[in-house]
């Protein structure tokens, strides 16, 4: 999300790292050399920044969505496509067209962020559901780094109905239709609604927000985008 790094998930009880992405996607900064922990929790200037970690997330949907989430089609009404890593995220409404580098969750609990050196590179939480696959994939990208402007600086004025095409290793592009954009204070992130398992392709873009607490070197909110699978194609 942002060069600017958080400090640890705001809730003292957050979720175990297990495939969560929940509080870990709060990066908080650490110290230059070590570079973002996770984007989308902190992004916009000179510091590393960490996303929440996700509560546990199933690599592939089968749990029932749970009560706050957002609305989904049926299983049998959606599509879906086997397991196959991303390589390309195109989002032609805001200019975007980026590859993607796998994120684990590290020793910290939080979702690992893209390197800060590349501004135009986006992470997927590897250890869940890959995009177009039935179950929600997380996406994180970097607002800004200490170097400018970075990959989700528009990320917030996506509307509902836009495209998300992802290209797979597979040879498919799954497109996704944007449902909402919302943004979350860090201190009381949804975790549910953001990284509950889903029984179809969903998707979800992560990235920093709202005003920038120079102090803590870090973004006080994140902006989420929730989308569902719309249709694939070949690449």
């Amino acid at each position: 999300m942002a060069a600017p790094q958080t400090t640890e998930p705001p809730s003292p009880g957050a979720a175990a790292p297990t495939r969560s992405l929940g509080r870990a996607l709060l990066w908080p900064l650490a110290t230059a050399g070590l570079g973002m922990t996770l984007i989308y929790h902190s992004i916009g200037s000179p510091a590393d920044d960490k996303a929440p970690a996700p509560p546990p997330v199933a690599a592939s949907a089968a749990a029932s969505p749970s009560a706050g989430a957002t609305p989904k089609a049926t299983p049998s009404a959606s599509p879906a496509l086997p397991r196959s890593v991303p390589t390309r995220l195109s989002i032609p409404t805001i200019a975007v067209d980026a590859p993607f580098t796998p994120l684990s969750i590290g020793s910290s609990g939080r979702l690992d962020a893209p390197p800060p050196n590349d501004k135009n590179l986006v992470g997927w939480f590897k250890d869940g559901a890959t995009p177009g696959e039935r179950g929600t994939s997380i996406v994180a990208g970097h607002v800004d780094t200490t170097t400018g402007p970075a990959v989700f600086l528009q990320l917030r004025f996506l509307k509902p109905g836009a495209t998300v095409d992802i290209t797979r290793a597979d040879g498919t592009v799954a497109s996704f239709a944007v449902d909402t954009v919302e943004t979350f204070s860090k201190a009381d992130f949804p975790d549910d609604k953001v990284y509950a398992d889903t029984p179809d392709a969903q998707l979800r873009l992560i990235t920093c927000g709202g005003n920038y607490d120079r102090k803590a070197k870090d973004y006080e909110d994140n902006v989420v985008v929730f989308a569902h699978l719309d249709s694939v194609k070949k690449g």
